[in-house]
């Protein structure tokens, strides 16, 4: 089914068409067996193995055992296939809130879900934003985010700013766990040492007068113990449901 082209919308990106089915298929080439989908995934197993980077057409053509030209004739572009791939890399949603669950505990198990998978595919976080979600999956996680507040006191554009800014947090800190994660393999330094190594070079370096406060932090012994990623991630996401839920009293006075 080819895309609308009269005057009910906007002519949809080709991207856009492929990720929802709506682009024409080439007809029956000499491989029968390749489609948008079998190049999305061989295009994910690659940035799953060897990162972003890795991912160009040609690697992508190697892993299916084509030609690089041939998968041009099923996804158009290099930009394209990132699109797709951020759709198949995302996956299905973590589903609707259960019945029993409220807004904040709706909300707390789709921003673990997003952490999880940007945690497992941190390629993701390279692949640049054009825009708002526009695919089924990526809108399927919209969906079910929005629905944790079905009933709350927030307006429509308010509910969409909430989540913005709850996936803003969760791509941070992801973005922030993987670096400190890459610069530590970098560096030699073992899992667990980076805070108390950090901590070690502070107390040669800091003058108290000149930075009391840090000082102060530093002879507590926070620093000489290594962050348990988790509980960082539960305290900015806690503090964050905190103010959404202040504003949601605000509203319902």
């Amino acid at each position: 089914m080819a895309a609308q082209t009269d005057d009910s919308g906007p002519v949809l990106p080709p991207a856009i068409e492929s990720a929802w089915g709506l682009r024409e298929r080439p007809p029956k080439g000499p491989r029968p067996g390749m489609s948008v989908s079998t190049i999305v995934d061989a295009a994910v197993r690659v940035a799953d193995a060897d990162g972003l980077a890795a991912v160009s057409m040609s690697r992508v053509a190697k892993e299916l055992g084509a030609a690089t030209m041939a998968l041009y004739r099923y996804v158009g572009s290099k930009d394209e296939l990132l699109l797709l791939m951020v759709d198949t890399g995302y996956g299905p949603s973590p589903g609707p809130p259960a019945a029993e669950d409220g807004w904040r505990a709706g909300l707390t198990r789709w921003a673990w879900a997003e952490h999880e998978v940007l945690r497992r595919r941190s390629w993701l976080l390279h692949v640049p934003i054009t825009g708002p979600p526009i695919t089924p999956q990526t809108l399927g996680w919209l969906e079910d985010g929005l629905r944790c507040l079905d009933g709350t006191a927030l307006a429509e554009g308010e509910k969409m700013s909430a989540l913005l800014l709850i996936t803003g947090y969760v791509r941070n800190e992801a973005t922030l766990s993987t670096q400190i994660a890459e610069s530590s393999r970098a560096a030699g330094i073992e899992a667990g040492e980076m805070m108390p190594a950090y901590a070690r070079m502070l107390r040669q370096l800091i003058d108290p007068a000149r930075f009391p406060a840090l000082h102060r932090v530093l002879s507590s012994g926070v620093l000489s113990q290594d962050d348990d990623l988790d509980e960082e991630f539960s305290f900015g996401l806690d503090r964050i449901l905190d103010g959404v839920e202040a504003l949601m009293q605000r509203r319902a006075v």
